[in-house]
C-alpha cells in the first residue's frame, strides 16, 4: 500500500506492486484499483504499478465537496510524490482525469488514454435525466441497481460483458463506489475539453479505443488525437470498453509494447 494526501487534506491511497519503471494507474467512474485486478499482477512484470483508489472510493478517503478539478490534482500530488518521471494509463473517467493532469506535471514520460469520455458535441454519453434516476436508486438503497444501469444506459456494456463484471472479484467495489456516479456524471456534463490548453503538449501519447465502441467514445478519440500533438490511436480489433477484462493478454500487449518503446 502507497498512500499520499491530497492538497484538499485527503488521503489517497494505491496498492503498490512489481519492479521496474513507474506506472499509475486510473479506473473510471464506479470503479475502484480492484478494476485492474485481472491485469495488475502481469503488469508489475515489467513496472512498478501504483494503481490509485481514486477519491471516494476503495481504501482513500473523500471531501464534503467534489469537484473533477480536485480529481486532477490527486493525480499530480501522487505522481509527483513517486520520485521519477512515471507512465500513466487512465480509462475512461480516470483517462480524463489523467489528459488533464498531465499538463499540470513534467513527470510523465508516457501517456494512455482508454476511451476517455471527453464531451463532444452530437455526440452525447447520456440523456441527463439518468442522474436524477441515479439519485433516487441511491436514496433506496439500490446502489447494485445504480452500478448496473450506469453500464447499460452509459457504457453501453453488452450483456455478456456485463455478467462477466457481475462475476469478478472487483464487483463488490463497484456497487460500494455506486454513490460516486451522480456526482461524477454532473461534473462530466459541465466539463469542456480545451484544445488550445494543449498547444505545447508533447508527452508520447496512446489512444486506445475498441473497433466495436459506441461512437461517442470513438468522437472522443478523435477530438484528442487532433489535439494532442504526436499521439497514435490503437484500435482493439473486436473489443468494447473493457479490453483488460476481455482481452487481457491484448490489452497487456499494448500497453507494454508501448511503454517499454524507445520513442513510440
Amino acid at each position: 500500500m502507497y498512500v499520499i494526501t491530497s492538497t484538499d487534506g485527503v488521503r489517497l491511497a494505491c496498492e503498490r506492486a512489481g519492479q521496474g519503471p513507474p506506472l499509475v494507474l486510473l479506473h473510471g467512474a464506479g470503479a475502484s484499483a480492484a478494476r485492474w485486478n485481472k491485469v495488475l499482477p502481469l503488469l508489475a512484470r515489467t513496472f512498478t504499478v501504483y494503481a490509485l483508489d481514486r477519491r471516494g472510493r476503495g481504501k482513500s478517503g473523500d471531501a464534503a465537496e467534489y469537484a473533477i478539478e480536485r480529481e486532477f490534482d490527486d493525480v499530480v500530488s501522487l505522481v509527483d510524490s513517486i520520485g521519477e518521471p512515471v507512465h500513466l494509463l487512465g480509462h475512461s473517467y480516470g483517462g480524463l482525469c489523467a489528459v488533464e493532469a498531465a499538463r499540470l506535471t513534467p513527470n510523465i514520460r508516457k501517456l494512455i488514454l482508454y476511451e476517455p469520455p471527453i464531451p463532444v458535441e452530437g455526440a452525447p454519453m447520456f440523456d441527463p435525466a439518468l442522474i436524477d434516476r441515479l439519485d433516487a436508486l441511491l436514496k433506496s438503497g439500490e446502489n447494485e441497481r445504480v452500478a448496473v444501469t450506469f453500464l447499460e444506459e452509459v457504457v453501453h456494456m453488452p450483456v455478456r460483458e456485463l455478467k462477466t463484471m457481475q462475476a469478478s472479484s472487483a464487483w463488490p467495489e463497484r456497487v460500494a463506489a455506486a454513490r460516486t456516479l451522480p456526482r461524477e456524471l454532473r461534473q462530466h456534463d459541465r466539463y469542456r475539453f480545451k484544445p488550445e490548453l494543449f498547444k505545447d503538449f508533447n508527452i508520447p501519447t496512446l489512444l486506445m479505443v475498441g473497433a466495436d465502441s459506441e461512437g461517442f467514445f470513438k468522437a472522443a478519440i478523435e477530438v484528442l488525437h487532433a489535439a494532442l500533438r504526436g499521439s497514435r490511436v490503437d484500435v482493439l480489433a473486436g473489443q468494447k470498453h473493457i479490453a483488460m477484462d476481455t482481452a487481457p493478454d491484448l490489452f497487456i500487449h499494448e500497453v507494454t509494447s508501448f511503454m517499454t518503446g524507445a520513442d513510440s
